[in-house]
């Protein structure tokens, strides 16, 4: 249908009349803003940071070396020195840059030495509950001041990785205790580490025996269901949530396979090819963390985690005022 007025521009379906949008006269180039969007983006980069929490033998370094395809947890940044257990539960944060695509991030992994280590364990996530908070009250500072920064240092944790022993039996009381304290502040994903030691039906017991331990004690773990956004959101993440906590193996070392390359752990019996998904959930863990939901849990982290932390702080404070930028302290990560 032509336009009256002279234009004798041919009409566009567009969203429709009155409240619900206007009638388009032509390409105008709204579509385009996610292109821009994405440009923006991939100049700033991201930041994304990772806790891994599980006590020492469990392969949590190996694992996130493994995620990543490249060597960034702390032993491989030459912070290990001698592998002597702390007393205390020690925080130890290494950043790197990696780069894939034009993509670049900002990757920090935070180790947490000492946890889960010592004869008597009791409040040892302390420490860690304490890390946590002072990202989010470093950001906030930031965010107060006068001449705050066009973009501020994120240091915030995005996401805690728990590694729980594939006993084959139960959850500890460490477990539940770590779970329950900071399952408040912060995602917690739980993962069953070293799981080749178990058999099929074994593992899949004990990660109904997991589940349930969980949901006995009230223990919210990403994602949780509170957050999904629609319908689709929430089916695709039930999904997710049925397959948890995953059973994962990891390994940076590679094999030969039928002619192939892969990364995998030699055994008497062959080679526990990490991401072959019938050896183990490493590839679901993978696309999970990374590829599906690595936005989501920046997003929950700032938008829910970060502003009950906020919320709270200014109602305790009366407000928090504003502060200048020489009494802010830098982030050091």
């Amino acid at each position: 249908a032509r336009l009256g007025g002279g234009f004798g521009v041919d009409r566009v379906p567009g969203l429709g009349h009155s409240g619900s949008g206007s009638t388009l006269l032509g390409y105008i180039g709204i579509d385009t803003i996610i292109e821009q969007m994405r440009k923006k983006t991939m100049k700033a980069g991201f930041d994304f940071n990772i806790m891994i929490v599980g006590h020492s033998g469990l392969g949590k370094s190996t694992l996130v070396n493994t995620l990543f395809k490249s060597q960034v947890s702390r032993w491989s940044s030459g912070w290990g020195g001698e592998h002597k257990i702390p007393k205390t539960v020690e925080i130890k944060a290494v950043s790197h840059v990696i780069e894939e695509g034009g993509v670049k991030m900002k990757l920090t992994v935070i180790d947490t030495p000492g946890f889960g280590d010592q004869i008597n364990n009791e409040n040892c996530w302390d420490p860690i509950s304490k890390y946590i908070n002072e990202q989010y009250e470093k950001f906030l500072k930031e965010e107060v001041n006068i001449a705050r920064k066009k973009r501020i240092p994120d240091t915030r944790v995005h996401c805690c990785l728990y590694f729980i022993s594939p006993t084959g039996h139960s959850l500890r009381q460490l477990d539940i205790e770590f779970m329950k304290h900071l399952s408040r502040v912060v995602n917690i994903i739980p993962v069953i580490a070293k799981s080749d030691t178990m058999t099929p039906d074994e593992k899949n017991e004990f990660k109904h025996r997991v589940r349930k331990e969980l949901e006995t004690h009230g223990i919210e773990y990403y994602p949780q269901n509170e957050f999904d956004d629609d319908m689709e959101d929430k089916n695709e993440n039930d999904k997710i949530r049925e397959a948890m906590p995953f059973a994962v193996v990891g390994s940076d070392k590679e094999f030969q396979v039928n002619g192939k390359r892969v990364l995998g752990r030699k055994t008497a019996w062959g080679v526990v090819e990490v991401e072959n998904p019938n050896h183990c959930e490493f590839a679901l863990l993978r696309d999970f963390l990374i590829r599906s939901h690595l936005q989501d849990l920046k997003e929950v982290t700032h938008n829910i985690h970060y502003e009950t932390y906020r919320a709270r702080r200014l109602n305790d404070n009366g407000g928090l005022h504003p502060i200048s930028a020489n009494n802010t302290q830098e982030s050091n990560l």
